[in-house]
């Protein structure tokens, strides 16, 4: 028997964008009070199904409080590395985190999606025991094994030593033990990814268990005490080469997109919130010689509202700050999707010239103040927030929940789950698709999807596009 790499490992982003369509989506399933377990939804998006937009099969976790967050899979086009990797492993394990409870579950999603089920659940003990860390946030699949973020270190505050990255191994998922040799001056995490063939990674910062888990401190967010620094890595001796500070009025820098062809040596930043005015903010890094650079390129205004309109902890500001929650870029590298979660509205950008980022589509849907319903009629509650791109760059899959407690801060009247479509026009545009859309069940929010055969924030590739 001759073995051939998995067939959904593609050498380049473009081999990736020609790729058959997605059609289903894994779709994260959380319970804001902890009264049922979470769960993972399949739902079906071929549109010539006549399950079209449903859910089809659902996988029900054993445990309650989980609050799961940003899963990935075992094994993805990163296998493909000419260097190191497992070429011949399979896009078949799902693995997500419980960012509150600290435990890992893999989920099988062999032999066909509708058949998932729990493969290994790894307890929070494991990983405290092997790493020091806990709070597991966002997984990827690295050449050499899947790599773990953590929010929290040791104790039982997470505040015990600082947080960090983790190994698995792809196929026993065995806890290895820390990524970091040296950290240099990283003391926060929250997300990180990186280009293969050059070597390096880019890591990024929130809070620390405090600061998240019953919701936002608005005296820290006003003490600019949350994450404002970004972190260069080299990837192979798993050390800090060069730490950036934004500023530390530039609060909570969070989601990293390098572009996806290793060629291009460059990728994006969001940023939350300006305290001195409110605004959201992209970021465009970028290497020059053996040093890294990063400037603003762009930057999202707050909107006026009614204080009557506002949750108490923004009456004060009598606006809404846009709260960029995430960004995804399309595989050709050409555009940048910005979800405002507090305005309501998601971002295109054409970022061609990734200096020069220009607006060319919005759409909206929910908001603090707005609460804009979906062009259906349907209400929509919260905001655009966690971003999936098809790999042809043809759809945009969006949720609207961020995190439990801050869900209820930012929106008290409630988040019921939403998965809403966004089509895209190839020149620029984008609208939201009337016809698109998934019944949740009640009592639960979705968080993250993650598509059949990898999306545009799943796989990282080891070649350039020809």
């Amino acid at each position: 028997m001759v073995q051939r790499p998995d067939s959904t490992f593609y050498a380049s982003p473009k081999l990736a964008s020609e790729a058959p369509p997605e059609t289903f989506a894994y779709t994260l399933l959380l319970s804001p009070d902890f009264s049922k377990p979470d769960a993972l939804a399949v739902v079906d998006v071929d549109p010539s199904s006549a399950q079209y937009g449903k859910i089809v099969h659902t996988v029900t976790m054993p445990n309650k409080g989980d609050e799961f967050h940003h899963f990935g899979w075992n094994a993805c086009s990163s296998a493909l590395s000419p260097l190191t990797g497992h070429a011949f492993v399979e896009r078949r394990y799902l693995i997500i985190p419980g960012l509150r409870s600290s435990r890992l579950y893999v989920i099988d999603t062999k032999p066909h999606p509708t058949q998932a089920k729990i493969h290994k659940i790894i307890e929070s003990e494991e990983i405290f025991h092997k790493t020091g860390y806990s709070r597991p946030h966002t997984v990827h699949c690295g050449p050499d094994g899947i790599y773990v973020s953590t929010l929290g270190g040791a104790g039982p505050n997470g505040t015990d030593g600082p947080p960090g990255i983790f190994i698995l191994d792809c196929e026993t998922f065995d806890v290895l033990g820390r990524w970091e040799i040296d950290r240099g001056p990283q003391t926060l995490h929250y997300d990180f990814w990186w280009n293969l063939p050059r070597n390096y990674m880019v890591s990024s910062e929130w809070g620390l268990p405090p600061q998240f888990e019953n919701g936002i401190v608005a005296e820290d967010l006003l003490a600019n005490k949350y994450g404002h620094r970004v972190h260069f890595w080299d990837l192979a001796a798993r050390r800090n080469v060069q730490t950036i500070d934004l500023g530390a009025n530039h609060q909570m820098a969070l989601e990293v997109r390098p572009a996806h062809d290793p060629a291009r040596e460059y990728g994006f930043l969001g940023v939350v919130v300006d305290t001195t005015n409110l605004e959201g903010s992209i970021w465009t890094w970028w290497r020059e010689g053996e040093k890294f650079r990063i400037e603003k390129t762009a930057t999202i205004p707050p909107e006026k509202a009614d204080p009557d309109l506002l949750p108490p902890l923004l009456k004060g500001f009598g606006a809404v700050p846009p709260l960029v929650t995430d960004i995804d870029l399309s595989l050709d590298d050409r555009f940048l999707y910005v979800a405002c979660w507090g305005t309501g509205e998601l971002r295109q950008y054409d970022v061609t010239d990734p200096h020069k980022p220009k607006l060319t589509g919005s759409v909206r849907a929910g908001g603090i103040a707005r609460k804009s319903p979906h062009p259906n009629g349907a209400p929509f509650a919260g905001g655009p927030q966690m971003l999936e791109i098809s790999r042809d760059g043809k759809r945009v899959y969006v949720t609207n929940s961020l995190y439990s407690t801050w869900d209820d801060q930012f929106y008290p009247s409630g988040v019921p789950g939403t998965v809403a479509l966004v089509n895209v026009n190839p020149s620029g545009g984008i609208e939201l698709d009337q016809k698109f859309g998934v019944e949740i069940p009640e009592g639960y929010r979705t968080h993250q999807i993650r598509l059949e055969g990898g999306d545009c924030s799943t796989d990282s590739f080891c070649y350039s596009s020809a």
